[in-house]
């Protein structure tokens, strides 16, 4: 499978570990990244509040430029970035619902040779996983199963919402797919209650402690319901999770000690790859649980 890849921004600064992750995991399941090193922010909705136009044109560039390497061979456009999915997802409904707002938008994109083309498949990561190359072919390749891993799914926003942007329906239950890799990939399943609701990032800068105390009630509720970690499609939510659990800690009174990993991560550890080589090392709190838990077999392998 070839796919025009783009990695958003966040996975390239201050998430590289999720960057190097998926450069790891996707050769192991015959994926071929095509890189769109041309391409530009999503906008993260941010940039829409202030300027849909621009924003909308920043996304038909990324679009057009996956669609020169579809055309050149590439299956589809993919991401690692539920936020960039959610953006983006946005932008291209306004882009196909109207031709004179995509000629308007083409218009900025034609100094550069580019046009966006109406319809272009776009898919998280996750997606991919589940409707490409499918569950029976992930377990295939399982080499190192999180057997007694208890693994708390974590969506975040944007890939769940909304569900008809989402293309969540009966036939693609995209809302359940952590919970189905997981599975596959030998892990155990922990229900609680913030698995699909938002990290609090989006206000971080608006209200800290507002953002910090969100993070903490869903970290606090899976470390409850005995999760040893979290996974998570999304890295502005791992951002949350992690890099700021030690400013959640102090907020809340409680330490947490909740690692978050990013899905490749997690994918990689089932395909037997090396923790360091994962970027497990780089994390804010460190994931022993999932490196070192002598109970799993994934456990007793050097971080």
């Amino acid at each position: 499978m070839k796919v025009a890849y783009w990695p958003g921004c966040v996975s390239r600064g201050f998430a590289p570990e999720l960057h190097g992750a998926m450069a790891q995991v996707a050769p192991a399941l015959d994926i071929e990244l095509v890189p769109l090193d041309r391409a530009s922010c999503c906008g993260a909705g941010v940039i829409a509040e202030h300027n849909q136009e621009l924003a909308d044109t920043l996304n038909a560039r990324t679009f057009a430029l996956a669609q020169e390497e579809i055309r050149g061979g590439a299956d589809l456009m993919m991401n690692i970035c539920s936020t960039c999915q959610g953006a983006q997802s946005e932008c291209q409904s306004r882009l196909d619902a109207s031709a004179d707002y995509r000629a308007t938008v083409n218009a900025h994109l034609g100094p550069e040779g580019l046009e966006y083309e109406r319809g272009i498949v776009n898919k998280n990561f996750l997606w991919v996983l589940v409707e490409e190359l499918g569950l029976d072919e992930l377990r295939s390749r399982v080499r190192r199963p999180l057997t007694d891993l208890k693994v708390g799914p974590f969506y975040g926003c944007y890939i769940v919402r909304p569900a008809d942007r989402a293309g969540i329906d009966p036939e693609h239950p995209r809302d359940t797919y952590l919970e189905q890799v997981i599975e596959a990939l030998g892990g155990t399943v922990i229900e609680y209650a913030g698995a699909q609701k938002c990290c609090g990032f989006p206000v971080a800068l608006m209200n800290a402690e507002t953002s910090f105390r969100q993070a903490g009630r869903h970290l606090a509720d899976a470390k409850d319901a005995q999760a040893d970690c979290l996974v998570t499609p999304c890295p502005l939510c791992h951002l949350n999770l992690d890099m700021q659990q030690p400013r959640v800690n102090k907020l809340i009174g409680r330490e947490l000690k909740m690692p978050v990993l990013h899905l490749p991560q997690m994918v990689g550890l089932a395909l037997g790859m090396e923790p360091k080589a994962l970027g497990l090392n780089r994390h804010v709190v460190k994931p022993t649980a999932v490196v070192d838990w002598s109970t799993s077999v994934v456990g007793g392998v050097a971080a």
